[in-house]
């Protein structure tokens, strides 16, 4: 009798563990920083997952950007070499290659400089859980961008105040081995009517925007994309055919691409990517984008 409580006893401490462990939830995972030089944060587990092949295109296929691009290029390589750089914001007109232009300079910015830099992507949901990634990459000494592609909040969204904390704020502040990249389509990452909603209910409306902008502030640099001309829209069509060797006549591709982009409803990087594709399908060309 006494040995089928002890069972009895012994099973019960053991379901109670099983049910601890799932509380718990999965382990921490362990990090292979060698694994690739591309991430994607997940933070249920606390893992880096590798990205093998990003999505990519050459630095030398981007055209039309090259002023934004220059000073990308620079603040990218000083984080790289370990002097002092600033954490930046690409905002502006949809489609004119902002998350293209991040991932390019950074691979260009790792191959010039010799410096296994990583790049690691936080995906818009899990802003949030920065902190947690932040002790990682402190502990690790690795040189990396954070980089969030597409940052925006919507109303009685409070996620702003955790990117504002991991930017420069908080006693400990910003890691030497991290910069933040992020992309939007905005320059102060939240909706006009979320501040002025806050404006009108606050009672002092002037400091309730001011925190709301004061998200844009936390980055050094504002690099502005703006709607390309048609004349930068074609550029970037002699590029990408010049590269690509599609073997179009210069008159040809030129009306190709224009009505391309009237069909599409206007000009931009994305547009004319969009107009090679179609055009090395029909001309069965292979398009290696590295």
């Amino acid at each position: 009798m006494p040995d089928e409580i002890n069972l009895q006893i012994l099973a019960e401490v053991r379901r109670l563990a099983d049910a601890m462990e799932r509380l718990a939830g999965p382990p921490p995972a362990i990090n292979d920083w060698n694994a690739a030089d591309c991430f994607v944060w997940v933070p249920a587990n606390l893992k880096l997952s590798p990205v093998k092949r990003p999505n990519r295109v050459a630095l030398s296929l981007i055209r039309g950007v090259d002023h934004v691009r220059d000073i990308l290029h620079e603040n990218t390589l000083r984080f790289a070499e370990g002097f002092a750089a600033n954490n930046v914001l690409l905002w502006g007109a949809r489609g004119m290659g902002k998350s293209s232009l991040v991932k390019a300079v950074h691979e260009d910015v790792r191959v010039q400089s010799g410096v296994s830099i990583k790049l690691i992507e936080v995906h818009r949901e899990d802003i949030a859980s920065l902190p947690g990634l932040l002790d990682i990459l402190k502990e690790s000494g690795q040189r990396a961008i954070v980089f969030c592609d597409d940052l925006s909040f919507d109303h009685d969204d409070t996620a702003y105040k955790s990117l504002k904390a991991a930017l420069d704020g908080g006693i400990e502040g910003r890691p030497d081995n991290v910069l933040f990249y992020a992309t939007s389509n905005r320059r102060h990452l939240l909706p006009r009517h979320m501040m002025e909603n806050e404006q009108s209910t606050a009672i002092n409306p002037s400091e309730a925007v001011e925190e709301k902008v004061s998200l844009s502030d936390r980055f050094g640099l504002w690099l502005g994309f703006h709607k390309c001309s048609q004349d930068d829209y074609l550029t970037m069509i002699d590029g990408y055919a010049e590269h690509f060797d599609l073997g179009l006549t210069r008159e040809v591709l030129h009306h190709e691409a224009l009505e391309w982009a009237t069909t599409r409803g206007g000009r931009s990087g994305r547009v004319a990517w969009q107009y090679i594709q179609d055009a090395a399908g029909r001309l069965r060309k292979p398009l290696d984008r590295g």
